[in-house]
């Protein structure tokens, strides 16, 4: 028998028809997913990353039954099916074949979303992109299949336009009531954008909030105080707030510190002495310039001011307190005199 005549013997008779279609689409799946693994794998481990052989891997298998689907669907037109029996099968094998393209979408979105929260992981030292990676898998997914499903119901006669006006209002009502997470969300991600604030920064808010950066949420950032107390500073407010950031752009802190010599004594002297002394105090850096200033002529003293810096603003507090006992102490051992507040009363006698 020749190929014509099997051709005409298969087209008479129709289930062997429809058995043939399928095997072919059935081979053609099985195929695909051969060249899938063995040769387009071999050309993607050719490249630099691996998230293009990540991407083959996940959707060989699915793009194979998009195949199968295809041959379900030209398999059964021999077999006169009525039409109406026909109609639900193809409506059922079009919202099949929309769901495995999804979840292909799906499946590359996530893959995609994992290599951006790894690099951005690497880079920080926060918590916050690790919840932060979860919630875009969730986003992704909820919006992708919200996408599909509005894809399928036109395949069974059903308007989404009115849907899509009715999701829209009640959108704009769920808005309203997230408005407040929705907003702190958007600071915490806005902050790690930024990166104004990370883990282990000291920062002032203002004057009652003030310490050590412990944790960078969702919702809000965590602050422990010196005192070992923990502030909840919500991420909506931190990020519209004015922060002052000890540890940026570099750790060093400069240290100020006023004192006042009586009227008389000599400012260079003032000023050469406590240069030298404050210079051999630890933890002060000694490339940045020791400043030592008269600042003013006060009621009754010469007011000068020290100013040197420190490597790291955890020292800022003991080398303050180290540097004014000592130059209280070479004052003192010099012969230099720093007075009391005086006032001097006339009395006139009638």
């Amino acid at each position: 028998m020749d190929i014509a005549a099997y051709f005409e013997f298969v087209k008479q008779h129709n289930y062997i028809y429809s058995l043939s279609i399928f095997v072919v689409f059935f081979a053609l799946s099985e195929l695909l997913v051969w060249v899938s693994e063995k040769i387009i794998l071999r050309i993607t481990k050719k490249t630099k990353t691996d998230l293009d052989d990540v991407i083959v891997k996940k959707i060989n298998a699915p793009i194979s039954w998009i195949l199968i689907f295809v041959g379900i669907r030209l398999a059964l037109l021999p077999l006169g099916i009525p039409e109406n029996v026909l109609g639900i099968i193809e409506n059922l094998i079009q919202s099949c074949i929309i769901i495995v393209i999804t979840y292909i979408v799906v499946a590359v979105f996530d893959i995609l979303i994992d290599k951006w929260g790894m690099a951005v992981a690497a880079k920080t030292k926060s918590t916050f992109d690790d919840q932060l990676v979860p919630i875009f898998h969730r986003f992704s997914r909820i919006f992708i299949s919200v996408v599909g499903l509005l894809f399928i119901l036109p395949v069974w006669g059903i308007q989404i336009g009115p849907l899509l006006a009715s999701l829209g209002i009640a959108g704009i009502a769920i808005a309203f009531a997230l408005q407040s997470t929705l907003g702190n969300i958007f600071g915490g991600m806005s902050i790690i954008l930024d990166k104004s604030v990370k883990v282990g920064d000291k920062i002032k808010l203002d004057a009652d909030t003030m310490g050590t950066v412990e944790d960078v949420g969702l919702r809000s950032t965590k602050i422990r105080t010196w005192d070992n107390e923990m502030i909840t500073v919500p991420n909506g407010k931190l990020a519209d707030s004015k922060i002052l950031n000890f540890m940026q752009p570099d750790p060093s802190v400069k240290v100020t510190i006023d004192f006042g010599v009586e009227y008389g004594s000599d400012p260079n002297k003032v000023r050469e002495i406590v240069s030298g002394v404050i210079k051999k105090i630890p933890n002060v850096i000694r490339q940045n310039e020791t400043k030592v200033l008269m600042a003013e002529m006060g009621d009754f003293a010469l007011k000068f001011r020290a100013m040197f810096w420190v490597n790291n603003f955890d020292t800022k507090f003991d080398t303050k307190c180290l540097a004014t006992e000592e130059i209280y102490n070479v004052l003192r051992s010099n012969g230099i005199v720093i007075p009391f507040p005086t006032r001097t009363i006339h009395m006139k006698k009638e």
